[in-house]
């Protein structure tokens, strides 16, 4: 392995040591999930087609925790869009593990793949020095297998804690979302790739509403309502559509659901262009 990889490695562990302990307590487990079903059939044909959209999601239990690809492919389509979609998703790894598994490029050129969502560790976009050593050296790499393998890449800006981290100056939860909209921004304008604005979204829920309900109770991992406001999040980004209206709740009840279709409808949909092109 050469000295750079073996430094990245070693970096990673300050933060991946937290993130280990949460997973645990979530009843997560360090393994790859590629293989699940949805109610939404799928693409008929192993070439691309206009009429289907595979995604692979690559990130941890972030993505795994509630099935996030199987949730977005349901809301698809409810919504009338065939998609396919799997993850690679061990609990705690970051954007660096990634890059550095041989399994990475092995899913990239299994399907032909239309996006690839990249999700980062929950801590690493909040601080600058993990960003510089961890997250944006993998970014790159990563960015670039996925437009070899003819696919768009996608940054998933995901949600911060619920109490911040305040070992690192991010007293509460809206300091550390603050940090973390700034770690996924920087990268994808510089690698000119889109977003999908799920922590945007956390924080416009979390500010109209007394009770967001959107985290479990260790405050990192999400509930169903925070799993299913990342579904229409990513329904809106890729689709260009409104969730609104769309039947499918992942068992909400229809206020809560419909309450979270319009605040990713009014995030992703309200100016897209900030987002960057798909």
């Amino acid at each position: 392995m050469a000295e750079s990889q073996k430094r990245r490695r070693r970096l990673r562990v300050a933060v991946a040591l937290s993130a280990l302990v949460l997973v645990a307590a979530a009843g997560v487990g360090a393994v790859r999930l590629l293989a699940h079903s949805s109610d939404n059939p799928g693409c008929v044909t192993l070439q691309r087609a206009a009429d289907c959209t595979r995604i692979l999601f690559l990130g941890n239990s972030y993505t795994s925790v509630n099935d996030l690809p199987v949730m977005f492919a349901n809301l698809a389509w409810s919504g009338g869009h065939r998609v396919e979609t799997a993850m690679q998703a061990p609990g705690g790894w970051g954007l660096s593990d990634h890059d550095l598994s041989q399994d990475t490029p092995t899913e990239l050129a299994s399907k032909p793949w239309d996006f690839a969502v990249l999700q980062e560790q929950s801590q690493i976009p909040s601080v600058e020095s993990f960003r510089q050593a961890q997250m944006y050296p993998a970014a790159r790499d990563l960015v670039g297998m996925i437009r070899a393998a003819n696919a768009k890449p996608i940054f998933f800006v995901t949600w911060a804690r619920q109490g911040g981290w305040p070992e690192y100056r991010m007293p509460d939860y809206a300091s550390m979302q603050s940090s973390i909209d700034d770690g996924y921004s920087l990268i994808a304008r510089e690698l000119q790739a889109a977003l999908a604005p799920v922590g945007y979204a956390w924080m416009a829920r979390v500010t109209e509403s007394l009770d967001p309900d959107l985290w479990q109770d260790d405050g990192s991992h999400p509930s169903i309502a925070g799993t299913y406001l990342a579904a229409c999040v990513f329904y809106a980004r890729i689709f260009g559509q409104s969730p609104v209206g769309l039947p499918y709740d992942a068992g909400l009840d229809v206020k809560s659901a419909a309450q979270l279709q319009q605040v990713a409808f009014t995030t992703v949909l309200s100016d897209p262009s900030i987002w960057g092109t798909l």
